[in-house]
């Protein structure tokens, strides 16, 4: 009776063992199951993206991100609403960058509509860093599928360029410093009352007197950077109010494009509204939208070409080529991280297969960009280093001259 009892319990707890196996198998199945998520390319690969160069001889083009939403078996989402955000790598004021204003701020902000599941931007990356592209994939139609939140990041290597000018400007300093050194650790007589050699003196004061004089022009050059962006906005405004009184005698013949924000040809009303003038380190708040200009009812059925030209130097930091929402309208928010003026230009073609067809419209307007400049702080950290790497000369060569010289 005893055997039997106990085979019962034997059974009993093997049963109950089966049945977890059972659940942990099932519950790692599902843990391990794909799910769906969106997938990042890029164009070039990311092993060869580098920040934006200012002086850059040849205009850089912006990098093609593209974003893929897929579902648990690997196959594209469609009809779906992406929403892309990418924020810039975090604020390091001790290895600041070219750009330290753009630093842990929004770069771009952009809903679309992705029959597909892909959203494509181009967008060039001012800064080195950890990227953060937080997506957003939603459904039109309520229920088609799940929604899905990601982030991913995008680490940009910084230009090998700099690195080489940091180490020739280093060398530099660190050679003024070892003749110092050597200067002042040479054997001089001091002279009664004097509390320094000649030579020590003369040359500590040429120090200090450097060392002003680089302050002095950092400070300068950003207040003239200020000043000059001051005057460039002033410019643009003067012309665009002169424009403003030409723009009534233009001829029908003319481009079908508009300097204005909007457009009302072939039967259509294109607006590009949002901001005339931004700052550097905020987004600019921008949309366009399309309706029918008779019946005033939006039309989502044409392709919108987005494209932002810097005027000072041509190179281009946005651009974007998609739909309009069933709103007919698209809208963005994008930085201008460089504090110059910016020309937006967006122009609506047919789809292939759309029952209307027309010729290419343009619609343009242009931003003024106010540029800010590094804080106080950044710039005398900078001064900081410039000056500790003269110093550490000024050490070195004044031990090797005490070395090297005779003994009496």
């Amino acid at each position: 009776m005893l055997k039997i009892k106990k085979f019962k319990v034997y059974l009993l707890l093997s049963a109950v063992a089966s049945l977890m196996g059972v659940g942990f198998n099932h519950s790692a199945g599902f843990s391990l199951s794909p799910q769906a998520n969106v997938r990042l390319t890029t164009e070039p690969p990311i092993s060869q993206i580098i920040p934006f160069e200012a002086e850059a001889k040849t205009p850089q083009l912006p990098e093609k991100l593209t974003l893929q939403a897929v579902d648990a078996t690997g196959k594209p989402v469609e009809n779906a609403k992406i929403n892309l955000k990418i924020f810039t790598p975090p604020q390091n004021p001790w290895f600041t960058t070219d750009f330290p204003i753009v630093e842990g701020t929004k770069l771009l902000d952009i809903q679309a509509i992705a029959s597909q599941g892909q959203l494509q931007v181009q967008q060039i990356l001012p800064i080195r860093g950890n990227y953060q592209l937080q997506v957003n994939v939603t459904p039109i139609t309520p229920n088609a599928f799940t929604p899905i939140q990601q982030t991913l990041n995008l680490s940009v290597p910084e230009n090998p360029v700099k690195y080489r000018n940091f180490a020739i400007l280093a060398g530099i300093l660190l050679i003024v410093g070892l003749g110092g050194g050597w200067v002042i650790g040479g054997r001089q007589e001091t002279q009664p009352g004097e509390i320094a050699p000649q030579r020590v003196r003369l040359l500590l004061s040429g120090a200090t007197v450097m060392a002003i004089i680089a302050l002095l022009a950092i400070n300068l050059s950003s207040e003239m950077a200020q000043s000059q962006t001051s005057h460039e906005e002033h410019h643009h405004h003067t012309s665009a109010a002169e424009a403003e009184g030409d723009h009534h005698h233009r001829s029908a013949a003319e481009p079908e494009t508009d300097n204005y924000g909007i457009v009302r040809q072939q039967g259509l009303e294109v607006q590009l509204l949002g901001d005339v003038s931004a700052t550097v380190g905020q987004p600019a708040k921008l949309q366009v939208q399309v309706v029918d200009e008779k019946t005033k009812q939006p039309v989502s059925d044409v392709l919108l070409n987005i494209k932002t030209t810097a005027q000072e130097d041509g190179w281009v930091p946005f651009a974007y080529q998609g739909t309009p929402d069933a709103a007919g309208k698209l809208s963005w928010e994008q930085q201008f991280f460089d504090g110059a003026p910016h020309n937006i230009q967006v122009e609506v073609s047919p789809q292939p297969n759309s029952s209307r067809q027309f010729s290419p419209l343009r619609v343009q307007k242009n931003v003024d960009v106010e540029g800010v400049a590094p804080p106080l702080s950044i710039r005398l950290i900078v001064l900081a280093y410039l000056t500790g790497i003269i110093i550490i000369g000024l050490l070195v060569g004044l031990q090797l001259r005490r070395k090297l010289s005779p003994q009496y």
